[in-house]
């Protein structure tokens, strides 16, 4: 069979870091091992029932059987300006600061497209999520890292960006809680953000997938919180952490209505927005009950505290993390990140994720996902202790 070539754009694409991840706990579980998966971000309970509900009914409803309207209905519009009104005060115009999406991953991929043409600057955290890269490689632009570090809280230090990067730039990422570090931001913080995208004319991409996971009874902030933030960026929200709703791929921006004019556009010429009953129950958890939600941030946080203070109890020095559903730990002195995953895999048949494949700045640590019940945690504990690698 004759093989074609791809393009020079795909050749180009970066590496699919969590696809090698997944790829390697499979071998061992094809070889019949036991392998406790905690190097990936798929959350691990069921969508809530009433949301489920809501979805078969309205998959009956016939005028659920046509194509959406390109943009999406508009009652899902009206739900995400009503969620943000009631969880942040903040007000949105559902016609045009709010756009569907398909997951938060399409939306992060597709800003770098909608705003920047080949060459131009993007300021970009490291460590940070890797699918980042992909948005700004199939635009050809730029990047410029932002390092993160313990002693800043994981909060990139603007002071540390020359004059000659501020004026390139032209879009920044950022994402609290933090994925991989599990750090939270502040509002002074984003009051900085706000000041310096002004300033100089950068547009600000905030991430915010782990918005509804704070422990030790911390709310972290919207980024459209701030005064002035709507006149700089944009949010990107997903419904797969809050909602346990990874598989339904239903998210939203929300914010500056030139942006969300872009994405919608560049959208228009890529989908026929989402199947009109995944709206109708994305619709159904964003206005419907909340107590799942409060549930489902108790469990993470029980799970936190089991395996940090089990981690802590073998002589394995940690941070808890403030948010989002990772821990990040440092690796014992004489490793690197992927030679002490590798010695999990293999001698404990736990699999994290080396922070190398975040970024330069990842180097020295593994994230840890919350993902797994607190019994399968405390035997990964059980099992890292046997190594005999922390007195």
């Amino acid at each position: 069979m004759k093989q074609f070539s791809k393009s020079d754009l795909l050749n180009n694409l970066p590496k699919q870091f969590f696809a090698t991840l997944t790829k390697r706990a499979s071998q061992y579980i094809e070889q019949g091992y036991d392998v406790i998966n905690l190097g990936q971000g798929n959350p691990d309970q069921p969508t809530p029932k009433h949301i489920v509900t809501k979805l078969q009914k309205a998959a009956e409803n016939p005028i659920n059987h046509k194509y959406s309207p390109f943009q999406g209905f508009h009652y899902l519009k009206q739900a995400a300006a009503d969620f943000y009104l009631r969880e942040y005060g903040v007000t949105l115009d559902p016609n045009t600061e709010v756009a569907i999406l398909f997951g938060g991953k399409a939306g992060l991929v597709e800003i770098p497209q909608c705003l920047l043409n080949p060459g131009d600057t993007i300021l970009v955290p490291d460590p940070g999520y890797p699918d980042y890269l992909s948005g700004i490689a199939l635009a050809k632009a730029e990047m410029i890292t932002m390092p993160l570090r313990e002693e800043k809280d994981y909060l990139p230090n603007y002071q540390d960006l020359s004059s000659e990067d501020l004026t390139k730039a032209k879009l920044m990422f950022l994402n609290y809680p933090n994925n991989p570090t599990g750090a939270v931001a502040t509002e002074s913080f984003f009051e900085e953000t706000v000041k310096l995208a002004a300033e100089h004319d950068i547009c600000i991409v905030h991430d915010f997938a782990y918005g509804a996971l704070g422990f030790d009874g911390i709310k972290p902030p919207s980024f459209l919180q701030v005064k002035g933030a709507k006149d700089v960026g944009v949010e990107i929200y997903t419904l797969s952490k809050t909602y346990n709703m990874a598989g339904w791929r239903a998210a939203f921006a929300v914010g500056n209505a030139s942006v969300i004019s872009a994405i919608e556009l560049l959208q228009d010429h890529l989908y026929v927005s989402l199947f009109g009953a995944v709206q109708e129950a994305a619709k159904e958890a964003l206005i419907g009950p909340q107590d799942c939600v409060k549930e489902l941030n108790d469990l993470y946080e029980r799970r936190r505290n089991v395996l940090i203070e089990g981690l802590r109890s073998i002589g394995w020095n940690v941070t808890a993390p403030k948010g989002s559903f990772f821990a990040w730990l440092k690796v014992p002195n004489g490793y690197t990140s992927e030679e002490f995953a590798t010695i999990l895999l293999e001698q404990a048949h736990i699999m994290v994720a080396p922070g190398i494949g975040f970024g330069k700045f990842g180097e020295g640590f593994v994230r840890v996902g919350l993902l797994s019940s607190e019994e399968r945690l405390k035997e990964a504990v059980g099992r890292i202790k046997k190594l005999g690698i922390f007195k």
